[in-house]
């Protein structure tokens, strides 16, 4: 996996990143680690692996690539503490460190800083590169006792992290333990199922329309003595290799279906329960009458259970598994398809199947505020959705820039961390008493007329406020492209002023992005600075409506934004505007 130091001979600085190697002459883990003990401190190592970077030298040639590298070691430089250390290991993985006390920034404090850095994505002309990380951390010296230890315990961080999916952040767990192979481990599972160790966890699922909880996800974890809560990629693999797997599937039903009934006892007759049915329990030719009488010995209809249903499963085209989703359809089961996008299912596929849903994965979904590509799949997805029938989900919703995207482009339900974790039934009181647990997401349709104006000076920002409030308009601010991100993506701008000088992207690159994510804007630049091949190439491709200059008069100005609206206003009815 590793393109280890020994690779690249006796270069002690890597000339494509400027960056120690590991085990150059640069700063020494070793070292670092006896100054730790000596001084009572931990040391939190992360091994940082670029999502997807192949790609770039594949489609884009190895020049762009080593400049996306270079770019990349400078905004990891930048986000470090100033007193860590950071190593390029080889090809795209990169290894940082730092020393700390309890109350200090530390291992999983630093990896979020690291995935904040790179909500914005590159810029290597010509291309605009959304980059994403995916982290495994390890601690000296709760898991290592040397260098070379903690080397290979973030390493394995990193594995494990990975198979959960692309842009995570892992801390090191041990395996649990498997005595005497696949046998054993059947043994201490079956125990475990026996022993009340599998747990379902529950994160709401909030209805798009007016905002409210509408259900719930279930999530399995195993409640080990030794290794505390594993999540299902840390077993599933072997669970199926030892043919549990239907087993599980059954339990995962019965429990769900179990707490769905105590919540609908409560009342709560609005809610139902979305879990994971395998190919396993699929394929076999009772389950949906197994299904049909555990709702009915609960005294359930149907609808309060959704089926998820993996992308590899619908793609073997067999037909029990056909059989199986029309059984469960007729008992009025909700059937979705998990995590859409990542398994490579045709759409032909797709079509023949009686499904009701497609939950789209979160790394889909992240970038979607800033990034025209990311924007254009995922209202492919949801528009292709649509055109078949079917209902979509947003998985990994994390801010409400994601959440005021998705709602704008007609997405039907959202699950993620913005609305709740996954909790486990005895905390989920008071979500579900609340019902609403972001309103003002939902709050209603903000005035007519919004301006967003966007400059990183922020005397330049409150002269322009002041200038314009006399005119009513609902008036943005943001003093950095990524805020203007959020800030679009949560609220319907018609009118855009950017400055054309920003430290993080130039004006007009920014607009030409608002253009492919927001076209019907009214886009227009404000500087102190002309570039004219510049400004006439963004005119003449439609990224900007009109360029204006600082220092500017005050009524030409507010006649600039007047028109503007009328521009926009005349668009919206139809009119023609020359």
């Amino acid at each position: 996996m590793v393109q280890r130091y020994d690779d690249y001979g006796d270069i002690a600085v890597d000339p494509v990143t400027g960056l120690y190697r590991l085990g150059a002459n640069g700063p020494s883990l070793s070292t670092a680690i006896a100054a730790a003990g000596a001084t009572k401190r931990r040391i939190a190592l992360l091994h940082i692996d670029v999502d997807m970077f192949r790609s770039i030298n594949t489609n884009m040639g190895e020049q762009i690539g080593d400049q996306a590298l270079a770019a990349i070691a400078q905004r990891l430089r930048k986000a470090m503490p100033r007193d860590g250390w950071l190593w390029r290991l080889g090809s795209d993985e990169f290894v940082m460190g730092i020393g700390y006390r309890p109350g200090e920034l530390d291992g999983a404090a630093l990896a979020e800083l690291l995935r904040d850095a790179f909500e914005t994505p590159l810029s290597i002309p010509p291309y605009t590169l959304p980059m994403t990380l995916s982290i495994g951390i390890a601690i000296f010296p709760d898991h290592a006792q040397n260098a070379a230890s903690l080397l290979a315990k973030a390493e394995e961080a990193l594995r494990q992290v990975k198979e959960e999916g692309l842009n995570s952040i892992g801390l090191y767990t041990a395996m649990p333990e498997r005595p005497g192979g696949n046998e054993g481990f059947a043994e201490r599972f079956v125990e475990a199922l026996d022993n009340s160790e599998l747990k379902l966890f529950y994160q709401p699922l909030i209805n798009a329309h007016d905002g409210g909880l509408c259900g719930f996800g279930a999530l399995l974890r195993w409640d080990t003595a030794g290794h505390g809560l594993l999540r299902p990629s840390r077993f599933l693999e072997e669970v199926e290799r030892v043919g549990l797997s239907a087993r599980l599937g059954i339990w995962v039903a019965e429990s769900a279906v179990s707490q769905v009934a105590r919540w609908r006892a409560q009342g709560l007759d609005y809610l139902s329960i979305s879990v994971h049915l395998s190919g396993a329990l699929l394929a076999q030719p009772d389950c949906v009458d197994r299904i049909g009488e555990l709702l009915h010995g609960f005294d359930l209809p149907g609808d309060a259970l959704e089926f998820e249903v993996s992308e590899s499963v619908l793609a073997m085209d067999a037909h029990q598994v056909y059989d199986t989703l029309v059984g469960l359809r007729g008992l009025g089961s909700t059937l979705t398809v998990q995590d859409f996008g990542l398994g490579g299912l045709s759409f032909a596929a797709l079509a023949q199947y009686p499904l009701d849903r497609l939950k789209i994965d979160r790394s889909f979904i992240r970038n979607v505020a800033s990034d025209p590509r990311s924007a254009a799949i995922v209202r492919g997805i949801i528009a292709m959705g649509h055109q078949l029938g079917m209902k979509v989900t947003a998985k990994g919703v994390e801010s409400e820039a994601e959440l005021g995207f998705l709602r704008r482009s007609h997405c039907d339900f959202f699950q993620g961390y913005l609305f709740s974790q996954p909790l486990p039934a005895e905390d989920m009181g008071d979500l579900v008493r609340k019902r609403f647990l972001l309103p003002g997401a939902f709050a209603a349709t903000r005035p007519e007329r919004t301006l967003l104006l966007l400059d990183d000076e922020e005397n330049v920002l409150r002269s322009l406020v002041r200038l314009f409030r006399r005119d009513g308009y609902n008036i943005l601010t943001a003093n950095s492209v990524s805020e203007a991100f959020d800030l679009l993506a949560s609220n319907s701008a018609q009118v855009i002023v950017s400055d054309q000088r920003m430290a993080d992207m130039s004006g007009t690159e920014f607009l030409a992005r608002v253009r492919d994510l927001y076209p019907d804007t009214i886009r227009m630049v404000l500087s102190g600075y002309t570039d004219l091949a510049t400004i006439t190439e963004a005119i003449n491709h439609g990224a900007i409506y009109r360029f204006l200059t600082k220092p500017w008069n005050d009524d030409e100005l507010r006649e600039h934004i007047q028109a503007a609206f009328r521009t926009w206003e005349r668009r919206a009815a139809g009119e023609a505007v020359y």
